[in-house]
C-alpha cells in the first residue's frame, strides 16, 4: 500500500461537481432517489447536489468536505490541484438545522419534496460524519482511513468531544473499518429511508 501521492485537503467550489459525485456515491443511488422522489432522477440529483457544494452555508459545502488528492506529479494529464479520489463531508453537528435549511428548501423549489421533517441524524458536541466515499480505482489503499483520521483530527481542533457517523445496518464492511479506526457503537437511527448505526469515537 503506497499513499505517498495522496494528499488530504479543504475541498474547493471549482471541485463542486466532482465532489457531489463521491457524495452520491456514499449515499447511494437508492438514497438519493428517495429525496428527489418519483418524479426525478439521479441527474437532478446530482445537480442540486453540485449547488449545494459550491455554496458555503449547506452541509455539504466545499467548506466541510476534506478531499483525497493524487498529486498532479504523479499521474500524466491531471491538472494542476490534482484529482480528486476521496472525499469526507463533516461538520459541528450543533448546527445540523441551520447547514440543511438549503438543502430543504432546494428540495422543495426543485422537486417539490418536503423533507423539513427529517429526523436529525447528529447532535450538538459531535463533529458528525455525513459523507466518505473513495473512487472505486483507488480503493485497498487505506484511503478512507486518511480521510477519517483527518475528520478526527479536525474534530478535535474544533474542541468538539466526540465525532460520529451513521452507518447503514446492511454494511457491516464499512463498520469494521470504522471499528479498526476506533468508533464505537453507540445507538441506531433512520436515514434516507434506510436503518442505520450509530458510532461514535470521543475525540
Amino acid at each position: 500500500m503506497n499513499n505517498e501521492d495522496i494528499s488530504i485537503r479543504q475541498g474547493r467550489p471549482e471541485e463542486a461537481d466532482r465532489i457531489a459525485d463521491l457524495i452520491i456515491m456514499a449515499m447511494t443511488e437508492e438514497c438519493c432517489l428517495h429525496f428527489c422522489g418519483p418524479n426525478h432522477d439521479i441527474h437532478d440529483f446530482r445537480r442540486v447536489m453540485s449547488s449545494l457544494v459550491a455554496r458555503d452555508d449547506s452541509q455539504y459545502s466545499y467548506l466541510n468536505t476534506l478531499v483525497a488528492v493524487e498529486e498532479p506529479d504523479s499521474v500524466p494529464g491531471v491538472s494542476a490541484h490534482g484529482r480528486i479520489v476521496g472525499i469526507c463531508v463533516s461538520y459541528d453537528g450543533g448546527l445540523l438545522h441551520q447547514l440543511r435549511q438549503p438543502f430543504i428548501d432546494a428540495a422543495l423549489k426543485e422537486w417539490d419534496m418536503d423533507h423539513s421533517s427529517i429526523p436529525d441524524e447528529t447532535q450538538a458536541g459531535e463533529l458528525y460524519l455525513d459523507s466518505l466515499a473513495v473512487d472505486p480505482a483507488y480503493r485497498g489503499r487505506g484511503i478512507a482511513k486518511l480521510l477519517l483520521q483527518a475528520s478526527i483530527q479536525k474534530g478535535k481542533d474544533m474542541n468538539l468531544p466526540s465525532t460520529g457517523l451513521l452507518v447503514d445496518v446492511g454494511n457491516p464492511k464499512a463498520e469494521i473499518l470504522y471499528n479498526k479506526v476506533g468508533f464505537q457503537y453507540a445507538g441506531t437511527n433512520t436515514w434516507g429511508g434506510h436503518g442505520m448505526r450509530h458510532l461514535v469515537i470521543k475525540n
